[in-house]
């Protein structure tokens, strides 16, 4: 490890040159809002990975490529990171910065790691946060979900509540049911653990993989519509700046852990009436 730090001393330096800033400005723009919170774990947990592989990794070596094609991979990459720079899309220049840390293993390594492991380098990637319009493309849809069947729940049980689009009416209140209700931003963090999660454990057994993944979007929705109920409940019962306030902020927190827990618990089930092989080896 100390001669591969050694031996591309300079190459490594001009990187950090590149990758402190703008990971400077995803922990001030991205990773303090509750759709990047995930950031610094994914990070971390990226990093002790690749760590943790490295022998591996290296044992996987091959041939570098050719300067040529290094040379035609890094043009676009410089490009994408000055406009993402120059035009304050942080989406590209992360996006830039993350390939340049892979071309720049290739260099040393060849592409053999990059095929031998690849869930690491594909984990990684998941510091990129989502373009603003796939987000609001998908919010949408979420939003009119979780808006109505919180109106149908409350309804059902004779509270005073009506529905029109995603603003939820009760009583002198009127709530809008924002992104961060929506169930979207806890499904970007929740994705991102939970792949890490069934990578660790899970990844020899493609069936319990699978049946994991596909529970991660109906426990993000179901977990939001509880967010979204006990808050109309809150400002129901004690006024919307108490909702508003330090209970709307926290309940993020809270219901992220009940995400975590709830993927936990589905995975004890699916072991224990499926039956499936556990894989523990890293």
């Amino acid at each position: 490890m100390s001669a591969l730090l050694r031996d591309n001393a300079l190459a490594i330096a001009a990187y950090l040159l590149v990758a402190i800033p703008t990971l400077i400005r995803l922990s001030q723009e991205n990773w303090s809002t509750e759709a990047g919170a995930h950031g610094p774990i994914v990070l971390a947990t990226a990093l002790w990975l690749l760590h943790h592989c490295m022998d591996e990794l290296k044992a996987r070596q091959t041939a570098p490529p050719p300067g040529w094609l290094m040379l035609l991979l890094l043009v676009p990459l410089v490009a994408a990171y000055a406009l993402g720079r120059a035009l304050d899309l942080l989406v590209i220049e992360a996006a830039a910065v993350v390939a340049f840390g892979y071309m720049l293993l290739v260099r040393r390594t060849g592409f053999g790691p990059l095929w031998a492991r690849p869930f690491p380098f594909f984990y990684l990637a998941m510091l990129i946060p989502p373009p603003g319009w796939v987000i609001d493309g998908l919010t949408m849809g979420l939003q009119h979900m979780i808006s109505n069947a919180a109106a149908s729940l409350l309804s059902f049980f004779d509270y005073p509540v009506q529905r029109e689009g995603v603003v939820i009416l009760i009583a002198q209140y009127q709530l809008l049911v924002e992104d961060a209700c929506s169930g979207m931003n806890s499904l970007f963090g929740l994705i991102a653990i939970s792949l890490f999660y069934i990578y660790l454990l899970h990844r020899a057994d493609w069936k319990h993989s699978l049946a994991l993944l596909i529970a991660i979007l109906p426990i993000s929705i179901f977990v939001n519509l509880i967010r979204v109920l006990v808050l109309i409940l809150i400002t129901y019962y004690f006024g919307d700046a108490v909702a508003q306030g330090f209970i709307h902020n926290f309940a993020g927190i809270l219901l992220f852990a009940l995400s975590l827990s709830l993927m936990v618990l589905t995975d004890l089930i699916i072991r224990r009436f499926f039956r499936t092989d556990e894989v523990k080896a890293v």
